[in-house]
Order: C-alpha cells, then structure tokens, then sequence
C-alpha cells in the first residue's frame, strides 16, 4: 500500500504519467467500440481540461489515437456519450446528427440518502453510510439480471462518493429514449422528492416479486444499517421522521406517546411494528389510512436503490468514463465485483499518487522483472481483472467477431 497523500494540486503532475502508463487503452477501447473500428470512431467522449475547460463532441479512430490525445490534453474528467450516426468530431458537418446507441447507465449519488444518514452528509461517506450503497448494488444487480434480463453489467466506483452501472447487452444498447424511460420508472420505487415525506406506497393486496426481491435484500440489514449503525430511531427529531411515514394520525400519536419509554432504535422499532400490526388487525381496511404493507414501505423508504432516472433515460447523457481519476480525492473510478461488494471499501481504493509511488517501488525492488503492463506493478491490477473478465464474457455477444485476448492482457 502506497504511503503517499493526495493532493488536488499533484493532479497536473501526476495525470500525464497516468495516461502514459497505467491507463488501460486497448480494454477500454474494446468494451466501447466492439473491436469494430468504424463503430469506435463514432462514439462521443467529453474531456474536461485544467480550469473547467469543457470539450464536447471528441472522438476518435483507434487506441492509439485516443491513447496520444489524452497524453496530450491530459484531461482531469473524462465522459462517455452515445455512439452516434457519424463522427461526432464532425457533428458540425453533418445536417441530421443523432445518438444511435448507448449503454443503459444507472447512477446512484450518495448525496440522494442525506435525509436517511445520521454519520455524514454532502460528499463525505464513511463505512456506515457506505452499506446504502451496497444494499443499492444489490438490488439493482439482481433486478437488471431478473426482471430484464441482462448479463454484461460493468459497476464501477465513482471516485467519490458513488456507484455507476453500464449494463453493455448488446440488446440494451440499442434502446430507444421510451424503453429506457420505462426501465427507469420501473425500478424507481421512491417518488415525490424532497416535497413529499412518504416517498413509497406499495399498492394493492400483494407485493410485486421484484418488490418483494428487493424487500427480502433490505430487510436482512435494515436492523444493523438503520437502527444501529444510523440510529433513525435515536432521539425526537429522527423518529418524528420515521413516524411521519403512517398516515393515521391516531395511532402515530399512540406510537410517540410510547417512544420515551424506550432508550434505544431497536427498542423503539419494536414499539412502531408492535402498535402498528395491532392498529392493523384490529381496524377495519375502510377505517383507516394505514395499508397493510407500511412497515416493508418504511423499510423502503431508507433501503431502496435512489436513482437519478434522468441519467437512465437519455441517449444523450454523458457519464463519468471508467478509469478517470476524481480531481478531488484522486481515486481511480475502478470497476468492482457486485458478488463481492460488501468487502468493497472505497475509502482504500488506490489514489493517482499511491500508483505511481508503486511503479516506482517495483521498479527498484524489480529491476530485471518483464512485465508488459504497468498497472501489473500497482493496485489497480486487481479491478482490471474485474474489467478484463467482464469483458470476455462480453465479447461472446458480438456476433460475426472474434476478440483475441492477447497472452499480455490474461497475463494476470
């Protein structure tokens, strides 16, 4: 582990020796064009250059190409866009420019849980708050795979404080504007925002199955997450917010009432169930407000994946490009494995710093090692071979081509 700190003002030193050796090129270009050149070339990027400098609209032919580019503008983001009908470097020659296809891509910002969390707020995330996102993993992952059926879902973390998904089916890829848009408000279950304080209401008898898949994910940690290790219950204010989820006034009244005499959020979740299955069984449906799915609703409302479905529903919606380097922490925005992201600490995810004091490293410990890929000798060797698995179980799906992994790439 690189003993190196982070600092914003290494970025324009250290990028250049980044893009120069550890950036994986000829991967990132083949999950991204397909190894089909003409296809590649029409696929948008963004950069964005020292001082906000924002640069729309680039594209280019090979890896090598955007290999030399990037050395040379050394941008401190990058984005990814859609494949368009042509260049989009010549957008400006052609009469009808428009997205062909794109990755579906989900975004979940941990900013969107600061009314549920109790340990952070705004871009600051520590272990606790950390487990939203992996419960959001989860239920998304098993969602996309169920409901959809997708296979090629490429998580990525942010850099910072978030979670990307790329889900790279082939079929995802061409759909239009509507059929995203419909996936998104399927699996939105939160609505109302900041206006509204109950943000779900299951309806009807029965619980969707992708609902209940997501409630049986939720429920198995809602215990240590919320009432331990957030507390929700802990004092007046952060209960009033748990209570203001049941609409009938009389037995929220009853429940308040009744939450003193308790001293901890277990103690006190088991006050809420306790009057709230009693209210239930003993008032007429027609008598009362409350449906019989309110305890599932308010585990929900703190548990289920928070999407900001405007990203999901746009062809032309760029997203953060795998691989960049968070200008604010300089961590490595480095793809993750869902099936294990529950050990997935994204306060030790390795630095732009910490990788190359690594390279340095192995160079004078292993002065006659052969060993073809730089990223090899660093941290990142083990989120690029999530990446490179992801991507040879990709590449089966493209049909009519064959993807040679070279012996350097399965080199591991």
């Amino acid at each position: 582990m690189g003993m190196s700190v982070y600092s914003p003002d290494l970025l324009d030193d250290h990028l250049p020796i980044y893009y120069k050796r550890l950036f994986p090129y000829e991967s990132y270009c083949r999950w991204l064009g397909s190894i089909d050149k003409a296809y590649f070339s029409r696929r948008e990027f963004s950069f964005t250059l020292r001082d906000d400098i924002y640069l729309r609209y680039q594209s280019f032919s090979t890896w090598e190409e955007l290999r030399t580019e990037m050395c040379r503008m050394t941008p401190h983001k990058i984005d990814i866009g859609a494949i368009f009908n042509a260049r989009p470097s010549d957008h400006k020659k052609i009469s009808v420019f428009a997205p062909q296809e794109k990755e579906i891509v989900f975004d979940i910002d941990m900013t969107d849980y600061d009314d549920v969390r109790y340990c952070c707020s705004g871009a600051e995330i520590c272990p606790k708050c950390w487990k939203f996102m992996v419960i959001a993993v989860k239920v998304l992952d098993e969602a996309l795979r169920q409901d959809f059926g997708f296979q090629h879902l490429l998580w990525v973390y942010s850099g910072r404080r978030g979670i990307h998904c790329w889900v790279s089916d082939p079929s995802a890829k061409k759909l239009g504007q509507s059929a995203r848009s419909a996936i998104a408000e399927y699996l939105q279950v939160l609505s109302g925002g900041d206006s509204r304080a109950k943000k779900v209401l299951i309806k009807g008898k029965n619980v969707h199955p992708s609902i209940a898949r997501a409630l049986n994910i939720a429920s198995e940690s809602f215990e240590s997450i919320c009432l331990v290790d957030q507390d929700i219950l802990g004092e007046p204010e952060r209960w009033n917010n748990v209570l203001s989820l049941i609409p009938d006034e009389t037995v929220r009244e009853k429940i308040t009432s009744k939450m003193p005499t308790a001293s901890t959020s277990l103690e006190r979740w088991q006050i809420i169930k306790k009057c709230l299955e009693q209210h239930i069984s003993t008032t007429e449906p027609k008598s009362r407000k409350t449906s019989n799915h309110i305890l599932k609703e308010i585990v929900l409302q703190y548990l289920y994946p928070r999407l900001d479905i405007n990203v999901t529903k746009g062809l032309n919606h760029l997203l953060k490009s795998p691989f960049c380097v968070h200008p604010k922490t300089g961590r490595i925005c480095v793809p993750l494995d869902p099936n294990k992201i529950e050990q997935f600490d994204p306060l030790k995810v390795p630095t732009i710093s910490q990788l190359i004091e690594e390279i340095d490293r192995f160079s004078k410990n292993n002065e006659n090692a052969v060993i073809s890929k730089d990223y090899k000798k660093t941290s990142l060797r083990g989120p690029m071979v999530i990446f490179d698995e992801f991507l040879s179980k990709l590449s089966q799906t493209w049909k009519g081509r064959i993807m040679e992994i070279s012996d350097a790439t399965m080199e591991f």
